[in-house]
């Protein structure tokens, strides 16, 4: 009997899956921050772009971005998405890439919203995948080392839990593969659906690949009594740190232990930047100056 399409994409995802070795946590001797950076989402309700539309009150383009890690003394900017306006051309990326350098940022990473969620040939895949392959090539284009990824922001109609982690599992391979092509590494990041993360360790289990990580969240966890206990399980895999002002126990917002957070880090043999992320309500002028001198020292 023949087999529908997308059935026999899922089947032949789920027998791949099935065989793969699973990704190793990396093998670092020790550990070594190479400085602090900030995220653009930091300064979302400043930055004029929102998927490609001007926004109604912000002023902030993206070089002006690199212009304030700058003046913050930061080493490092990571770059968003969302930020930039439609249609974006290669002129206007080098044009960015020149700045960032001699600004003295390194661009430690970008980060896309994509959504891996859906079936392997499905026409909402399809157009996810699309979109993931212009990013990864505007950010190849940028030179950024690793770009961070959803597995789910959204669920499809119906689908299983199961259904969705095998499709993430497939979706994940085919982007591994053109990834690796452009030079840039993938980073998960323990967001949405992967908030859980026995999910996410299963899908990291799933996949043998060298150009796959973690973009390690402090903040984005399941209810759970230990957030720092499930942040350990997922540090050794990190291959971008990013920290919040707040995590959750059992739901609940707390101040984030940052001396805590810097020690899990450590104690994984985690190599690369810090990167700070800012959500809280007070204006991030007035916010982040404030948070970025523990940071540093904790780092030193």
């Amino acid at each position: 009997m023949r087999l529908p399409r997308r059935t026999f994409l899922n089947t032949l995802a789920l027998a791949v899956a099935s065989t793969a070795q699973a990704i190793e946590p990396f093998a670092r001797k020790s550990a070594q921050f190479s400085g602090l950076g900030l995220t653009t989402y930091s300064m979302k309700r400043h930055m004029k772009w929102w998927w490609g539309k001007p926004t109604k009150s912000g002023t902030l383009e993206m070089a002006d971005f690199l212009d304030y890690c700058a003046k913050l003394g930061l080493e490092g900017a990571e770059i968003t998405s969302y930020f930039f306006p439609e249609p974006l051309n290669k002129q206007q990326i080098h044009s960015l890439k020149r700045r960032a350098h001699l600004l003295g940022i390194d661009i430690t990473g970008g980060a896309m919203g994509n959504n891996f969620s859906f079936p392997p040939g499905s026409e909402e895949n399809v157009g996810h995948m699309k979109y993931f392959r212009t990013w990864i090539d505007r950010f190849a284009e940028l030179g950024a080392p690793v770009v961070r990824v959803f597995a789910a922001r959204g669920l499809p109609k119906g689908a299983s839990d199961e259904d969705v982690i095998n499709n993430v599992i497939a979706n994940l391979n085919e982007a591994l593969a053109y990834a690796e092509k452009r030079g840039v590494m993938l980073g998960l990041e323990n967001h949405d659906f992967v908030k859980n993360i026995d999910y996410l360790l299963r899908i990291l289990d799933a996949i043998n690949s060298k150009w796959l990580g973690v973009i390690w969240d402090s903040a984005n966890l399941s209810p759970t009594p230990d957030p720092y206990a499930q942040l350990e399980r997922i540090a050794p895999y990190a291959v971008t740190a990013q920290v919040k002002v707040m995590t959750h126990i059992n739901g609940e917002g707390v101040p984030a232990d940052y001396a805590r957070l810097v020690e899990i880090l450590r104690a994984a043999n985690y190599r690369g930047y810090l990167i700070f992320e800012y959500e809280e309500d007070e204006d991030p002028y007035t916010a982040i100056p404030k948070h970025l001198p523990q940071l540093r020292q904790l780092i030193s």
